[in-house]
């Protein structure tokens, strides 16, 4: 972590909001003279993503009360795993949202509520295209080695989505790119 602030952002933005590896990343920088190895960057990645996704939950704007949610898969480790998402009905991703039948029935029950599940399978279209995003930054990171890490670099990821949607609140009109909004969650 002796390296400036300013290029360990650089690094771990330009790595989850684009289709970059590691070593295209370490070439990258090389090429603007910052000598710095992929692994270090992953390792900035796995340090820096958690704090910068919890700064963003705490600025998030409120979703709507409706929700699309599906399953996509991811390779970790070699072997496929469940990445279930959701979306609201204006295609707003839901942070950690944790819904599954279980958990919908359950709170149901607990609450005397009535949340409804419906499926329908036109109904996933928005999240099924909302999908297409993440796997595009994905898929050349040629899965994950260990699911923690998958965690938190899908985390970051999907904040890095959520900024390119507008989700991020409390900037009072002024208007920022998507890489300021990034880097002000840091400052």
């Amino acid at each position: 972590m002796h390296y400036p602030l300013g290029v360990m952002l650089t690094c771990v933005r330009w790595y989850v909001a684009y289709p970059l590896s590691l070593r295209h990343l370490e070439e990258m920088m090389a090429e603007r003279g910052v000598s710095v190895d992929h692994a270090t960057v992953h390792r900035w990645a796995i340090k820096i993503v958690p704090v910068l996704a919890a700064v963003f939950r705490r600025c998030k704007r409120p979703v709507g009360k409706s929700w699309r949610m599906d399953e996509t898969y991811i390779k970790v480790h070699g072997q496929w795993k469940y990445l279930y998402r959701a979306v609201d009905r204006e295609g707003d991703t839901i942070d950690k949202s944790g819904a599954n039948t279980a958990a919908i029935e359950s709170y149901n029950a607990e609450y005397c509520s009535d949340i409804e599940l419906r499926q329908c399978k036109y109904l996933n279209n928005i999240v099924e295209q909302d999908n297409r995003a993440i796997k595009r930054i994905v898929r050349p990171m040629l899965g994950f080695k260990v699911f923690r890490c998958a965690r938190i670099l899908i985390t970051g990821i999907e904040t890095m989505h959520m900024i390119r949607k507008g989700q991020l609140d409390g900037h009072d009109g002024e208007v920022l790119s998507a890489a300021d909004q990034f880097y002000s969650l840091a400052f």
